[in-house]
């Protein structure tokens, strides 16, 4: 770790890079990213569902309304002439009179005919765990897919650097093939000037030529890679393909964000909200061997033939227990199944920390090793700039050939191209760290 931060901060030397721009771009692939608003939907939606549970705490109150009219099927018989026809014959031959009349038996339908009920039916739990734990996974389900977001996020910020530094290789590129363009255009023309005062063959003239076509070749290669490294980071960005894209000539290369940190990684914290949601759905299971106790009341009115008055109104309330006795040992296997979950996910844990301080080893490696390479070429670009240099004005003195003049020039090509790429790789592998770490502030 103190190796690597040295090697970092002898790399500030080389890199001064404020990413004043790459945060505002940042910014910008952040809050237009298609997916991320899509996870966000989904996250309103889960606030949702967490809402709707907690709503189930509340009484529901219903209007309810019912008219019913019958005719046949069961009846109730009711023998009311069996037993009061004897009573009255003998009250009517006592008094001498008819004052009692004879009684038929009754038939009454058990369906009520030409019935009406309408009341204000309000149930509420008072005692279901069922509710209480289902409530607990709703809200963690919910800061499950936030933290899906943030994985995601840390992702399309690392792609997003990526990107950058990719297109500010291939614009520097361009920079290096123009010059040597530049220069194999020089040569060419002092060339066919010495060919024809007769101080150098033809073979110079036509090698000058050949170089060129090849740096032409190169260079339009290099402004074909421009285009797609341009169009890819405007597409990360959800903007024009074609978007010019700012680029900022300082760079600074944060060295606090060396030390390992892995124990913020959302992988991390999305196993171990996994695991606490196991824990509750086993709460759950475990709630369906406990009572459930809710009430209930009625406010109405009920009578035959639409008539309303004292009589008519009504209440009616209660409390109602369910408790499950026996299930054919059904919720015992399920609890069996919940704790071998969670079994699977403390051992998914202990993996996913050996995995991710294996990427974070690594992606320090590839920083120093990077930052290594950089420092070596850029000293080799240095050596061959003064080596042409040398040779340049050896071969106006016509002390050198052509073609060690051609050497040395390629030797500027080729080292400027190095030191371009291991330049921006160093900036690839911090971004590479920088997720290994989960370093990046994504409220800022």
């Amino acid at each position: 770790m103190k190796k690597l931060s040295t090697v970092v901060l002898f790399c500030l030397g080389f890199f001064g890079y404020s990413q004043s721009y790459l945060d505002r771009y940042i910014k910008t692939g952040l809050e237009n990213n298609e997916v991320i608003k899509q996870k966000n939907f989904d996250i309103n939606k889960s606030l949702y569902a967490l809402k709707e549970a907690n709503s189930l705490f509340s009484p529901t109150v219903a209007f309810v309304a019912n008219y019913t009219i019958a005719d046949g099927g069961r009846t109730i018989d009711i023998p009311i002439g069996d037993m009061l026809n004897p009573v009255y014959s003998t009250l009517n031959q006592i008094t001498n009179s008819n004052a009692f009349p004879i009684l038929e038996n009754q038939s009454v339908l058990i369906n009520p005919n030409n019935f009406y009920d309408v009341k204000i039916h309000t149930t509420m739990p008072l005692l279901n765990y069922e509710i209480i734990y289902n409530k607990k996974i709703r809200a963690q389900q919910t800061t499950l897919q936030k933290i899906e977001l943030e994985i995601y996020q840390r992702e399309l910020v690392k792609e997003i650097k990526i990107a950058y530094y990719k297109y500010l290789q291939s614009v520097e590129g361009i920079r290096i093939y123009e010059n040597a363009l530049a220069i194999v255009k020089e040569n060419q023309r002092v060339n066919k000037s010495l060919f024809k005062n007769d101080k150098i063959n033809r073979t110079a003239v036509l090698r000058s030529d050949n170089e060129v076509t090849k740096i032409e070749a190169n260079l339009e290669t290099a402004k074909n890679t421009s285009k797609n490294a341009k169009a890819y980071f405007n597409f990360l960005l959800n903007q024009k393909l074609d978007s010019d894209i700012e680029i900022d000539d300082n760079m600074e290369l944060p060295a606090e964000l060396i030390a390992e940190n892995i124990i913020n990684r959302e992988e991390l914290k999305q196993l171990g909200q996994a695991k606490e949601i196991n824990e509750n759905v086993y709460q759950l299971t475990r709630s369906n061997w406990f009572p459930k106790l809710s009430g209930f009341a009625d406010l109405g009115i009920q009578d035959f033939d639409f008539k309303v008055d004292k009589s008519s109104r009504y209440y009616f309330a209660g409390l109602s227990l369910e408790w499950n006795i026996f299930s054919g040992n059904k919720n015992k296997y399920k609890l069996k199944q919940v704790d071998e979950e969670s079994k699977k996910i403390s051992s998914q844990i202990d993996n996913v920390k050996q995995q991710l301080l294996l990427q974070f080893e690594v992606s320090q490696n590839n920083l120093r090793s990077a930052l290594e390479q950089y420092e070596s070429d850029n000293k080799q670009k240095e050596t061959a700039k003064k080596y042409n240099g040398d040779v340049t004005r050896l071969y106006k003195e016509g002390m050198a050939i052509y073609i060690e003049l051609l050497d040395a020039q390629n030797q500027v090509v080729n080292t400027e191209l190095n030191a371009n790429i291991s330049l921006y790789n160093s900036w690839i592998a911090f971004a590479e760290m920088e997720r290994a770490n989960a370093s990046f502030n994504l409220n800022k």
